[in-house]
């Protein structure tokens, strides 16, 4: 399993995670954990997805989702699961 963690940030909208969600699932990448919050009205969510499936590599994605944030107002970022542990390593 590739596992990828993406962190969603910004104010929140309707609709964020239903765009967020559906380009995964049209691009083969199965959410295996999610966790999201408000904390008044800003938008925070991460997400650990399985990319195996997907034909796009990561700075595709990263790139994409990038893309779709700006154009529904969010950062979207996207890291491999191995960068992400190497970078919280206490």
């Amino acid at each position: 399993m590739k596992k990828t963690i993406i962190t969603v940030v910004g104010k929140d909208t309707v609709g964020i995670i239903a765009r967020v969600c559906t380009y995964l699932a049209d691009n083969g990448i199965n959410i295996q954990d999610i966790s999201q919050t408000i904390v008044q009205e800003y938008f925070n969510m991460m997400m650990i997805v399985d990319t195996s499936h997907t034909e796009k590599s990561h700075g595709d994605m990263a790139d994409e989702l990038k893309a779709l944030g700006e154009e529904i107002g969010v950062i979207i970022k996207c890291q491999r699961e191995e960068i992400f542990q190497s970078m919280h390593r206490i």
